[in-house]
Parts: C-alpha cells; sequence; structure tokens
C-alpha cells in the first residue's frame, strides 16, 4: 500500500471533516506521491514537497522550483506568488472540483503540523511493530543495528541518518508499506514534550533506553528535566507493549516504576535479563563476550560471540538490538546474523589517513560519554595514538566538568592531543594536569588551524581519532585527512 493523493488529502484532513473517498477525483485514488521532500533539490517526478519555515530559509521560497522539478503536490501553509505553470489549490477541509488538475497546493494552516497529522494517520492504517528509541548517546547505531537484526526476518523499515525529531520521523512513518512487520524509530529529545509529541505520532509498543547523560542539558535546563522527557517514551507504551531498559544506568533503572509495560533489562549484571561477561575487544577488528539470557522458565541461554562492532560500549549496543530481537521471537541464530551485518556500524569509520596514518573517525556526534568511548578504542591501538577533540556543545552548565573529563581520560590514552574550539581549551587544561608534556598538547581555534597542524604532526602508523561537534568542523578535518584516491 503506497501513498496516494487520496491519502493525503484525508490524512491532512483529519478531524477537520473532510470528504469522504466517494467525493474526490477517481483519479486520486491512482495517483501515488512517490516520496515526501522538504528541500526542493530532492524533489523528482510525483514526490510531494512539503514547504516548512525553518532558520536558514523558508520552504515556501522553493515551491516554483520543487515545481519545476516535477512536484505532483505542494503542502504549505501560503499560496506563492509567482509559479511556473498552474496550479490547484485543495483545503483539507473543502471538497475539491471534480475537474481539479496537477499539480495540486494543499493549503494547511501550518505546514509542520499537517506533515505531523498526515503521519499520524498514515501510522493509523497500518499496523507494524513500532519500536522507539531514546537516549543520551548510542541512540543512532542502536537504531541500525536492531534494524539489522530484525530484518535478517521481518521487513522493516528505519529511520534514515539521524531523522528523529518532529520533522524527520513523520517522513520516515510516510514511507511505511503494508509489508513492513517492524518500524525501528529512532526518537530525538531537547525539551520535555517532544518525544511524547513523537510517540502520539508513531505510537510505538516497544521502548528502548540506552542512557541518560547532560546531552542537550543546556536546552533543557536539567538532568532532572532530561530524564523526565526520555522517560516520555516508556510512559507512552501500551500494557501489553516492552520497555527494555539499561539496568546499568541509574537514572533509566528509575524508569522502571514509570512504565505500564512490563520491563526488560540488559546491562553487564547477573541481574539483568540478558547480560553481558567475558569482554575482550580486539581494536578494530570487533570484539568478543558471552550473551547470558536468563529465559521465563528460568533456565539460562549462554552464547559465546565475536562481533565486527567497535569498542567495549558497542556491547550495549548489542545487548539493546539483541534484546529486540528475542522479543519478537527471533533465533539466536538469526540475531546473531543481524549483530554481524557490517553495515550497521554506522557511527566510527575507520580509513586510510594522512601520511601512513590510519584514521578513526568519530565525528558523528560528540559528547563527554562518547568521547570517552573513542578514547577507550584508541587506547587499544598499537602504534602512536592522537587524539583531535573538538568542542563538545550544548552542555549547559556540565561544559566545563565534562571537557576536563575528557581531557583527564585524554592524558592517560594518548601520546599527542590537539585540541579544537574554545572549550576544548578545558580539555586541553586538563591533560596537563593529568600529566602530558607541555609539547605534547596543541590547543587551536579552528578546524583549518588544526588540519594545518596536523599535516605537519601526523607520522606513519600514527592512529588519529577526530571527536567532537560538527559545529566546530571535526568532519571537514576528517575529511582534510583522508587521501584523494588514486585516478587510473
Amino acid at each position: 500500500m503506497t501513498l496516494t493523493l487520496a491519502d493525503l488529502y484525508l490524512g491532512l484532513g483529519s478531524g477537520a471533516g473532510p470528504s469522504p473517498p466517494a467525493a474526490l477525483p477517481a483519479a486520486w485514488a491512482e495517483q501515488r506521491i512517490e516520496q515526501f521532500v522538504i528541500d526542493s533539490r530532492q524533489v523528482a517526478p510525483g514526490s510531494c514537497f512539503i514547504a516548512l519555515p525553518g532558520e536558514r530559509a523558508d520552504g515556501h521560497h522553493f515551491i516554483a522550483d520543487a515545481l519545476r522539478r516535477g512536484a505532483v503536490a505542494i503542502l504549505a501553509a501560503r499560496a506563492p506568488g509567482d509559479v511556473p505553470l498552474p496550479l490547484t489549490i485543495v483545503q483539507p477541509d473543502q471538497a475539491p472540483a471534480p475537474a481539479a488538475a496537477p499539480p495540486f497546493l494543499f493549503l494547511v494552516e501550518d505546514s509542520l503540523a499537517g506533515l505531523q497529522r498526515l503521519a499520524a494517520s498514515w501510522r493509523a492504517q497500518h499496523s507494524p511493530t513500532v519500536i522507539g528509541i531514546t537516549g543520551s548517546v548510542g541512540k543512532t547505531s542502536t537504531k541500525e543495528v536492531t534494524a539489522a537484526v530484525l530484518r535478517q526476518r521481518y521487513p522493516t523499515l528505519w529511520n534514515e541518518g539521524n531523522l528523529n525529531n518532529e520533522i524527520g520521523l513523520p517522513l520516515t512513518l510516510l514511507r511505511l508499506e503494508g509489508q513492513h512487520a517492524y518500524a525501528v524509530l529512532e526518537m530525538g529529545f531537547y525539551v520535555p514534550g517532544e518525544i511524547a509529541q513523537l510517540c502520539d505520532i508513531a505510537r510505538p509498543r516497544i521502548g528502548v533506553l540506552t542512557n541518560i547523560g547532560p546531552i542537550h542539558l543546556e536546552r533543557a535546563g536539567s538532568m532532572e528535566a532530561i530524564f523526565q522527557g526520555k522517560a516520555e517514551l516508556v510512559q507512552a507504551l501500551p500494557a501489553d507493549g516492552l520497555a527494555i531498559l539499561n539496568w546499568d544506568d541509574e537514572w533509566v533503572r528509575r524508569m522502571a516504576d514509570l512504565s505500564p509495560a512490563p520491563v526488560f533489562r540488559y546491562g553487564l549484571h547477573p541481574e539483568a535479563d540478558l547480560w553481558a561477561d567475558e569482554i575482550i575487544s580486539y581494536g578494530l577488528d570487533g570484539i568478543h563476550f558471552r550473551f547470558h539470557h536468563r529465559r521465563s522458565r528460568g533456565d539460562e541461554e549462554v552464547l559465546h560471540v565475536q562481533l565486527p562492532l567497535l569498542g567495549q560500549h558497542s556491547v550495549h549496543t548489542a545487548l539493546r538490538a539483541a534484546a529486540v530481537g528475542l522479543a519478537a521471537g527471533m533465533a539466536w541464530e538469526d540475531i546473531i546474523h543481524g549483530l554481524r551485518d557490517v553495515n550497521a556500524q554506522v557511527r566510527i569509520e575507520v580509513a586510510p589517513g594522512f601520511n601512513g596514518s590510519t584514521l578513526i573517525d568519530d565525528t558523528y556526534n560528540a559528547s563527554p560519554p562518547s568521547a570517552l568511548a573513542a578514547l577507550n578504542l584508541l587506547a587499544e591501538m598499537a602504534g602512536r595514538r592522537v587524539a583531535v577533540l573538538g568542542d563538545m556543545l550544548e552542555l549547559g552548565s556540565y561544559a566545563e566538568k565534562g571537557h576536563r573529563l575528557v581531557g583527564r581520560r585524554a592524558a592517560e590514552v594518548v601520546d599527542r592531543l590537539v585540541a579544537v574550539g574554545d572549550l576544548a581549551g578545558w580539555l586541553a587544561e586538563e591533560a596537563l594536569v593529568g600529566g602530558m608534556p607541555p609539547a605534547h598538547v596543541h590547543h587551536v581555534s579552528t578546524a583549518a588551524a588544526a588540519i594545518d597542524l596536523l599535516r605537519n604532526l601526523i607520522q606513519p602508523g600514527d592512529f588519529v581519532l577526530i571527536k567532537g561537534s560538527r559545529a566546530t568542523g571535526m568532519d571537514v578535518v576528517s575529511t582534510a585527512l583522508i587521501p584523494p584516491t588514486p585516478t587510473l
């Protein structure tokens, strides 16, 4: 089942008295919407372009471009000025003219609210088991690995990239088709109320909590506010659902009392329902550990596994994905096959680097916990270790403490440290306090300065970790340190 113009009209009119399907032009039930996009440059023939106002640009200014590229429908809060061809305006609370011809502009009061209403309507017409995933660190990797597990047996939908917010999640749900048995949806968070809204749209049956940390503390205001915001996923679960909780995290353990659904515990302690021990990391060659699964009848399954996931912190990722697989009734053989899917390792990229080095690119996101995990992986490398660590943003009152915590760990792990950005000054200071020689600690203000420094610093055989918020330009540093592919 693919969304059509009729579905678009009826979904936008939810709660506003839309016309019954019989009153719609017959062709609308046949006209498929090939994709929904918010960037006019991505429009292809048959697309629906959603004009959203943004901080940098207003999508309403690009309606004409979307039409030139073949959009069959536009969702907008106001009609455009000059357009390259006739445009039929449709209001979801009014019946369209029988002879209405494409392209159509569906005019709503608020285009973002219209997108969310449409996604909720489309979700309600399908019956997948929706898995919501949230937490401060590890959401995206958990989503990717969980989807890799489930698709060993079931048709599965999941967010692309980090489409995990009030825009990205509805866009993902609009890709839902009748064949999908599961939908794995990462749910982002800035302030309380956001995850509750996403749950209203997606209606998750299984909720997975990774951990709770001071990520986005600047916006949320307090750790308690972050806890309350993340707990909205658990509170939204139905009584016959399942809350999969990290039993190693004190904040997440508190959520067990808030869940109307049964709780499944995972972690590194035998108290959990699914736990791991005998963990060995082989650096860039993956990890080995034992799964312990306590079954409902009281006996325990024990399995030795070796996976291509990087770093000891990835054990928790594997535990989360395996817990979902068990909840889905999957056999261990299929679960482990999914965990070994190398395409699911999205966060850390390893590549040949400048001057014969090995580049460990972990610029996908940045926070003190993820930076510490990356440093722990770097510590396992048998060679000179260079860490390029940039500002970690949106930490609020935790900013200095978080950067100093990472700086102290860097002093224990690395041979050379390059701190990038104003906040990273605390990181560099703490590395010196931790005993690093001043000649081995470099603090620069910009990514460009870091690149110039590193081109003189990196030696053959070095392992170079790049980590930090993208706003600091750490992804630019990584790109600059990857040699160009030779041409034949």
